[in-house]
């Protein structure tokens, strides 16, 4: 069975303690000068700039790219009105909801091109590819690069293992795996923690 091309950049998953995700996000903000769009799913950094916002204090976040440090990732944008789009449009002030612990394990389609990541890859990092989200759907086009499988510590992601369910075709042996299935990762290159290298 292969796996569906349907990219969702990095859903949370569980704490690497096993777990669940407890749904705490910080809230962030992002002003109308940046002309990114931003979708839920995609990795964001910190821009070096704030806002005070109805009397709160909000750190301003940018859409990441590969090789940026991380500061989390967006699972979620506030509405401003019953019209507000679900994901924040460029050049339009939002408050993002954002998943920022360093302990997280996420979900991502890895590359639906290349050489998969197989079973042994496990432990490896990897980059991702950041590309453009739907509007229609509102989640990123973000996808684990499978091309930069390395151990080098200074790459955006750390492969921890392939989500286990029926929809996921990780590959028929350990050093087979199949396009488009769906990975674990950390975020290597995070904010708050020290960047290590791969096994």
């Amino acid at each position: 069975m292969s796996n569906p091309n349907s990219a969702f950049g990095l859903r949370p998953h569980s704490e690497l303690s096993g777990a669940p995700y407890s749904a705490a996000p910080r809230t962030y903000s992002v002003p109308a000068s940046d002309a990114t769009a931003i979708y839920i799913g995609d990795a964001v950094k910190l821009a070096g700039t704030g806002q005070i916002i109805n009397g709160s204090p909000f750190s301003d976040v940018a859409r990441a790219a590969s090789g940026d440090v991380i500061v989390g990732v967006v699972v979620g944008v506030v509405p401003q009105t019953r019209d507000s789009t679900t994901y924040r449009a460029a050049s339009t002030q939002r408050l993002l909801l954002v998943a920022d612990d360093p302990g997280l394990l996420f979900e991502i389609q890895q590359s639906n091109t290349g050489t998969p990541f197989a079973v042994n890859d496990i432990g490896l990092n990897c980059n991702m590819t950041v590309a453009a989200g739907s509007t229609f759907t509102g989640f990123s086009g973000t996808v684990a690069d499978n091309t930069s499988g390395a151990t080098t510590n200074t790459l955006d992601l750390k492969i921890v293992g392939f989500t286990d369910d029926p929809v996921n075709d990780f590959g028929s042996s350990a050093s087979s795996g199949t396009l488009a299935s769906r990975l674990l990762v950390r975020i290597n290159r995070h904010q708050y923690v020290n960047q290590v290298a791969g096994a």
